[in-house]
């Protein structure tokens, strides 16, 4: 019988692999200079109401003073109420309205037999006529509310205005209280039909005027915003002049708001002047040289601790997304001048990274995060120290995600941290309560809130790079789950097992380090691949009788082996992550299956054994979690066996499996020590004492 194989497939450093990485790092470093500002940065950062840090600054040349926002807007609102809104004439509609009441009165009095009455139908045509031309010669028109109470008198007078009449090009200016809306050309109409002494039916004639009355003084929307639109494109945004050597900001004084409106025009001129020079192509070579510098540390960091991430261009992806949509995010914000760049949810970076990868990783990305937006915003040593404190808070607030409400937990944290650093930085700069203001919070409790946006994108992340995080381990070691309820039903006995052996690998994992949620998910998959043969597995087995009995030790071999790759096809079938598969290929390493290599010795003396057929095909583990499961799966197997479970058969049994191991070199790969190794022994010893259950002593050397 051929020996079963299954191929691994590693990604290696080839020459295609080392282009793509050199290629994606170009590309995130040139993505992120066209994503920052180009302009020349003001070397002053300065707030208002604190104090000038700096020397005492002179004016280089003369130079506008900017309006506040507020004084623009007070412009505006002032120029916005001197714009006449614009009516247009509609004399064809009036005519028209006119002409077909008179049409239809006729009608109306025939349908309303009016014409059996001594009324006449001529005084009825004469008074509604009179009526609808009187309105429309005044004018029919609807009030816009825009134009009303303008400087805030709330009098009925007030609700009345001055427009301009369009007709037939000739511009006419006139006042709502001198025409009529709807509502009081009705009134008007009731009331000429009130002193008519030749009209009886005056209700019936008034519901027929109604239908006849509509607007002629149309609101021009487009022609009133134009206008308003060039009267407010002719607002000065300056005010008053800095002449040259002039005195602007002094030495350790309070910044006033006429001082802080100095700066920061002095800033706009001075960064507008940067960019319109030419010193915007300095500009980007300097961004580009300082973003490669930032890149390329990251990236020795990564050679040297994390070879895994290095030689991974599909994680590296991850990185740099995650780097060039943050500092896109920050480049739009200081575009559009949000009032305050702590809304931005930097803390998302680290929190993104710590689930998808580790600690370290996080915060030396954080870093290089925060040190490159340090050149691009004001008060970067506050904003350094903020966002840095927050992330290393974050970080360390989610070592481990086994609870939905750690992400509450974890924000709340880091908005704690924030207030706690934020208010310190005010007092030891101030020294004084009074220049707190609650309002401030508000930006920090923002940028919190979005950070919870971070655990979506994390599931994103998965999805469209098919990795794993602490969160989909979370899903997958559930036992409720469908792979997990159908190895409970198929296969009890190895369901069993696999708990316990999840039990152990936890408590190893807890102990010498490393991702506890990866081990124990790993330790619950890693013999699915006996739910195709149960009964052929001695756990499952619910009598005396033993299919194996009826096989050749070959036979027996291959189907105890079979359970690995039958375990991979199962798990790549339900979509199981690569990484839970890595603890199916490797719990058995390239041990062979001893009880049956060791038959068939015993049963064949004089023949050469093939040992490949009774060898797992690997590969060994190849990290410290998948070490240890395999010494959990088998001292857990083993234990079943021991006829007395005392404690110098349990240590004795641990210690031998242990060695055995070792003697076989199955943790050449892996990066556990003796040390580690020694430690999993110990926990191991210790929860095997609470194992009782009775297992087949498949050693045949203590059988006769």
């Amino acid at each position: 019988m051929s020996r079963l194989k299954i191929k691994y497939n590693r990604e290696s450093d080839t020459n295609l692999n080392l282009i793509r990485k050199i290629s994606l790092i170009l590309a995130t470093i040139i993505l992120i200079c066209i994503f920052l500002p180009k302009q020349a940065r003001f070397r002053y950062e300065f707030q208002k109401g604190k104090v000038w840090d700096h020397e005492n600054l002179i004016s280089p040349y003369n130079f506008a003073i900017l309006k506040t926002q507020e004084e623009l807007n007070e412009d505006k609102k002032n120029i916005l109420k001197t714009i006449q809104p614009i009516y247009d004439v509609n004399s064809t509609i009036s005519r028209e309205q006119i002409d077909q009441f008179e049409t239809d009165l006729a009608e109306k009095w025939q349908t309303n037999k009016l014409d059996t009455t001594p009324q006449k139908i001529q005084d009825y045509r004469a008074v509604g006529n009179a009526i609808l031309t009187h309105l429309y010669d005044r004018g029919i028109l609807s009030l816009n509310n825009r134009f009303q109470n303008r400087n805030d008198d709330k009098s009925p007078a007030a609700k009345q205005y001055n427009f301009t009449l369009i007709q037939d090009k000739v511009a006419t200016q006139k006042n709502t209280a001198d025409c009529y809306t709807i509502e009081s050309s009705y009134e008007y109409a009731n009331s000429v039909l009130s002193n008519s002494s030749k009209i009886l039916y005056k209700k019936w004639l008034l519901e027929t005027l109604k239908n006849y009355i509509t607007l002629n003084y149309v609101y021009n929307d487009q022609q009133t915003e134009r206008l308003e639109q060039n009267a407010l494109a002719n607002i000065s945004s300056t005010r008053g002049v800095v002449q040259k050597g002039e005195l602007i900001a002094e030495k350790d004084k309070i910044i006033s708001n006429e001082t802080y409106q100095k700066l920061e025009s002095l800033r706009k001129i001075y960064e507008d002047e940067g960019k319109i020079s030419g010193n915007q192509i300095y500009v980007t070579l300097g961004q580009f040289l300082i973003i490669s510098l930032a890149l390329c540390i990251l990236m020795v960091f990564l050679y040297l601790f994390r070879k895994d991430i290095y030689y991974n261009n599909r994680l590296l992806s991850i990185i740099m997304i995650v780097i060039i949509g943050m500092l896109a995010v920050l480049s739009w914000a200081i575009k559009i001048k949000i009032p305050n760049l702590y809304y931005i949810p930097f803390c998302s970076v680290p929190i993104i990274i710590r689930i998808l990868f580790d600690s370290r990783v996080a915060l030396n990305i954080h870093l290089l995060m925060v040190l490159l937006a340090a050149l691009f915003v004001p008060n970067s040593y506050e904003f350094v120290f903020l966002q840095f404190m927050a992330g290393i808070v974050a970080i360390y607030s989610i070592k481990t995600l086994v609870k939905r409400e750690q992400f509450f937990i974890s924000s709340a944290i880091i908005l704690a941290t924030y207030l706690i650093a934020y208010f310190g930085l005010l007092l030891t700069r101030n020294g004084s309560l009074s220049t707190i203001n609650v309002m401030d919070v508000i930006p920090f409790v923002v940028s919190v809130m979005i950070t919870l946006m971070a655990y979506p994108l994390v599931y994103a992340f998965e999805k469209l790079f098919g990795i794993v995080s602490d969160l989909t381990l979370m899903e997958l070691t559930n036992s409720n789950s469908k792979l997990l309820r159908e190895l409970s039903f198929k296969a009890p006995g190895t369901f069993q097992h696999s708990l316990q052996v999840a039990n152990l690998a936890e408590a190893a994992i807890y102990r010498i380090g490393g991702n506890p949620l990866l081990v124990r998910a790993g330790a619950l998959y890693h013999d699915i691949g006996k739910m195709t043969n149960p009964q052929f597995f001695i756990e499952n087995q619910k009598t005396e009788k033993n299919p194996h009995d009826e096989l050749s030790p070959e036979q027996s071999a291959q189907i105890i082996i079979s359970h690995v790759i039958k375990g991979v096809e199962i798990a790549k079938r339900n979509q199981l992550p690569d990484v839970i598969i890595d603890f199916i290929k490797t719990h058995h390493g390239t041990t062979k299956v001893d009880y049956f290599y060791n038959l068939f010795i015993k049963n064949n003396p004089d023949k050469l054994v093939d040992e490949s057929l009774y060898q797992y095909p690997g590969p060994i583990p190849y990290s410290k979690e998948t070490a240890v499961l395999m010494m959990a799966d088998s001292v857990e197997a083993a234990s079943r066996a021991l006829k007395e479970h005392t404690e110098d058969s349990i240590n004795t049994l641990v210690d031998k499996i242990i060695e055995h191991k070792l003697k076989l070199n199955q943790f050449a790969n892996s990066n556990i020590t003796l040390k580690e190794i020694t430690e999993s022994a110990t926990i191991f010893k210790a929860m095997l004492k609470s194992i009782y259950h009775v297992r087949v002593d498949y050693d045949l050397s203590k059988k006769k």
